[in-house]
């Protein structure tokens, strides 16, 4: 099974832990890294992730995500079949990163697309 994270489900295991929802995500994704740690799953991460990152203000924070992408089993590139889609989502309402990143993940064959984005 292939899974795609966003960078929001990287940065959680980073964020303030007192709200139990956040809490309760971290565990979710830090188990789902568990699971690629094992091989019973599958990550694709992408390009679109890495430039995502890299926009991070917080150094220690991004060296972390960047770090956590060393566990990735597969990385894709932006192509312009991806571009084209991302375009399509962005028409349907969605955010112009979070578009691309669903494009990839469709691209990548994907089975699991993961984010603890609200919208």
């Amino acid at each position: 099974m292939k899974i795609y994270l966003d960078v929001c489900c990287l940065n959680r295991p980073f964020d303030d832990q007192i709200q139990p929802r956040i809490h309760l995500e971290k565990e979710a994704i830090v188990s789902t890294l568990a699971q690629v740690a094992a091989k019973d799953l599958e990550w694709l991460s992408s390009s679109a992730v890495i430039a995502e990152i890299k926009q991070t203000p917080d150094p220690v924070r991004r060296f972390r995500m960047l770090s956590l992408l060393g566990m990735a089993t597969e990385s894709i590139n932006v192509t312009n079949e991806s571009e084209r889609r991302s375009r399509e989502l962005v028409g349907l309402g969605f955010k112009p990163f979070d578009a691309l990143h669903l494009a990839l993940a469709e691209q990548g064959g994907a089975n699991i697309f993961l984010t603890v984005d609200d919208q």
